[in-house]
């Protein structure tokens, strides 16, 4: 079974070609940077795939994937061997694309580029929320209520 899913950032924009005949297919490359979970000291942060997409999922790619972009993808690991102008054989990997999708919302991207950031004034975060409950809710910039102290017993969940 050759299955691979993976979770990471464009590199840079897709490239795309179309290929030649009557009945052109998209074909976009493109390479995402997916971050190791367990880091050794002296050595990089995150692992580089090249990644192919072909025909309706290359055109998904052309259309709304730009650098910085956050993917997952579902695909296959294939060879990508080839001999140079040397006559020395090249190993290489490529993953070929079955299904991509975004992994965070448009807002998230747009924001913060799905990276956590501290609040600008850590005592103002900390501070218990003050609010009445005729008010409309106390939202913080990233979308959440702000619960008060002090009404446990009227959430309908414990």
């Amino acid at each position: 079974m050759n299955v691979v899913v993976l979770m990471g950032r464009l590199v840079r924009d897709p490239e795309v070609r179309y290929s030649a005949g009557q009945n052109a297919t998209a074909v976009a490359r493109f390479r995402i940077a997916v971050d190791r979970r367990f880091k050794r000291d002296g050595q990089q942060d995150a692992d580089f795939f090249t990644c192919v997409a072909f025909g309706r999922q290359g055109e998904f790619v052309e259309k709304y994937l730009h650098q910085g972009t956050k993917v997952v993808i579902q695909g296959r690991i294939q060879n990508d061997n080839y001999t140079d102008k040397d006559g020395r054989m090249v190993y290489g990997q490529q993953i070929i694309v079955e299904n991509v999708e975004f992994a965070e919302s448009k807002a998230a991207a747009a924001q913060n580029q799905g990276s956590y950031r501290a609040p600008a004034d850590p005592a103002a975060a900390a501070a218990p929320a003050a609010a009445s409950h005729s008010a409309a809710p106390d939202t913080s910039a990233d979308g959440f209520m702000n619960i008060p102290d002090g009404i446990d017993e009227e959430l309908p969940f414990n």
